[in-house]
Parts: C-alpha cells; structure tokens; sequence
C-alpha cells in the first residue's frame, strides 16, 4: 500500500518538525474540532482524545492515506490551560506558571490505511516536565509585548523567546514545541513508514 501521509494539523510547528526527521506529509489537511475538555477530564485524556478525534476527522476524507493527528496539552496538576488567544489569559497562564514545574501532554495518534478499506490506530502519550523561573512583571510585560503567546497552548512557545525564562525541562523539547519525535519516528518506521 502507498505510502501518503497526511498530517492533520494546521501548525507550522508540527510540520516544520516532521521535516526535520525527513518527513514530508503529502498533503497537510487539518481537522476543525470543538478543543473544549469534558467535564472532569483530565489532561493526558484530554490530549490523546483530541488527537483520536482530528485524526478520525481527517480520514473521512482521506481514506486510503496515513493519518498523523497530534495534540499538546498545558496543564497546571489537573488545570489545562486555554491556548491563549487574549492578552488576558496569556498574563493569566504565565502568572500561573511563574516559579513552578508544569506538565505538557502529547497525544499522537497514526492511523495506517489496511487491506479492508478502514484504519488501524496506534497512539502514544508523552509527558514532558517544565519548570519556569519566577518571573518579575517587567519579563512578563515584555514576554506579553513580543506576541509569541497568541494561539500557543499554556500561552508560551518554548522555541522563541520563552527559552529564556525556563529554569529546567525534563523529557521531550520537540513535545513541547507541538510533535514528540523520537515517539512519532517510532510510531512510523514500526509500521513500515519509510524515514530517510
């Protein structure tokens, strides 16, 4: 069966990462999903549901092809924080994670096109540990200024200025950034996706 990958997010990031492990998706197809948790749902759920959901979304339409879906979770114990959109909740979420070791959730979910016409699904979740150093209002007021927050999850990107402020990180950076590599490199080469 041929392999055609389609990537099913409408981040830069994740696509930029996959092409760093010599991954180019055939087409980049994201799924539009209501991000809302469910009641009580907790974070690690959270991120792998999401991903089972933009992953199913997009193999309706593209039935014979690989499916990767991802998603990444902020979460402060048992809070997950919005991807900020407002200035607002992007103070709001550096407030909170000033001074203080917070979790990041992916969920990543491949779907692998079978003789039958349907899909089988594997998935992996990868927790990454990030602590921040306590920040003066003068870092956050300029960390707010630069704009990297706008539609980043826990309203910080670790890849751009936000490097700066963070003390210690434990397990994946690429999770952080949006795509747990090593996880969705081992994902693909175990089921015979060709990674140069």
């Amino acid at each position: 069966m041929a392999h055609r990958l389609v990537l099913a997010s409408a981040s830069p990031r994740r696509l930029d990462l996959l092409r760093q492990i010599g991954v180019s998706p055939a087409a980049v197809d994201p799924a539009d999903l209501d991000e809302t948790p469910l009641p009580r749902e907790l974070p690690p759920q959270h991120a792998l549901r999401l991903a089972g959901e933009k992953a199913a979304c997009v193999a309706a339409r593209h039935p014979d092809s690989w499916i990767l879906a991802a998603d990444t979770v902020v979460a402060c114990g048992r809070r997950i924080l919005p991807k900020a959109e407002r200035e607002d909740e992007a103070r709001q979420c550096l407030d909170l994670l000033s001074g203080r070791r917070h979790r990041v959730y992916g969920g990543v979910v491949l779907l692998v096109p079978t003789a039958e016409g349907g899909h089988r699904r594997s998935e992996r979740l990868v927790r990454t540990d990030v602590t921040f150093k306590c920040l003066s209002k003068s870092e956050t007021d300029a960390y707010i200024a630069a704009g990297e927050w706008q539609g980043k999850a826990g309203g910080y990107a670790i890849q751009g200025r936000a490097a700066a402020l963070i003390r210690w990180i434990g397990g994946s950076y690429s999770n952080v950034v949006g795509l747990p590599l090593h996880e969705v490199a081992g994902l693909l080469h175990g089921h015979g996706f060709p990674i140069p």
